[in-house]
């Protein structure tokens, strides 16, 4: 199946709010819930696959609450797919595409999704070199997603670079994009 990278879209924040909302809305009874637009759609400027990217945060005793009540509004729950401490949740529909998941406060994934996030949003030449990569990427129509994850780990590391992960954390999450690495 062929990477699609499309250029930055102003309506991106915009249909974010609207899963937002939706999703707090469902997790009203789940103390210290907060939801988080990360990836490249939530970077202005930058191109990205246009599937909005979520994470739902919580503290780690209350995932299942959190799993269970994003279930009871129709959401399908993956299991963590090889990612301890996050959740992922099929969307009950595609409107609009998103990636939701349910994640443990504190965990290297998700401090990796912020501090990607931060940077390319004070950083614009790292966000432009970031997007020139995913865009070189996409264009090769026998671009595999492994092979698109791993292609995109140098620049991810200089993004990641300029956050407060150590260097230990930086190889975790190389390894983790970067199965040759």
């Amino acid at each position: 199946m062929p990477i699609t990278v499309v250029p930055s879209s102003p309506t991106w924040p915009a249909r974010f709010e609207g899963v937002a909302r939706a999703l707090r809305a469902a997790l009203d009874g789940v103390p210290g819930a907060v939801v988080e637009h990360v990836g490249s759609t939530s970077v202005p400027g930058l191109p990205a696959k246009p599937i909005l990217d979520v994470d739902v945060i919580v503290p780690a005793a209350d995932v299942p609450a959190a799993v269970r009540a994003l279930e009871a509004v129709g959401y399908t729950h993956r299991g963590d797919l090889g990612l301890a401490g996050r959740e992922a949740m099929d969307a009950p529909d595609d409107d609009p595409a998103r990636h939701v998941y349910v994640c443990a406060r504190g965990t290297l994934h998700v401090r990796n999704h912020l501090a990607v996030r931060d940077v390319l949003r004070r950083r614009d030449d790292l966000r432009d070199e970031y997007g020139a990569v995913k865009l070189a990427l996409a264009a090769d129509p026998t671009m595999e997603i492994e092979r698109y994850l791993a292609g995109k780990s140098a620049v991810l590391q200089k993004v990641l670079a300029e956050s407060d992960l150590t260097p230990d954390e930086l190889r975790q999450v190389l390894r983790a994009n970067d199965t040759s690495a």
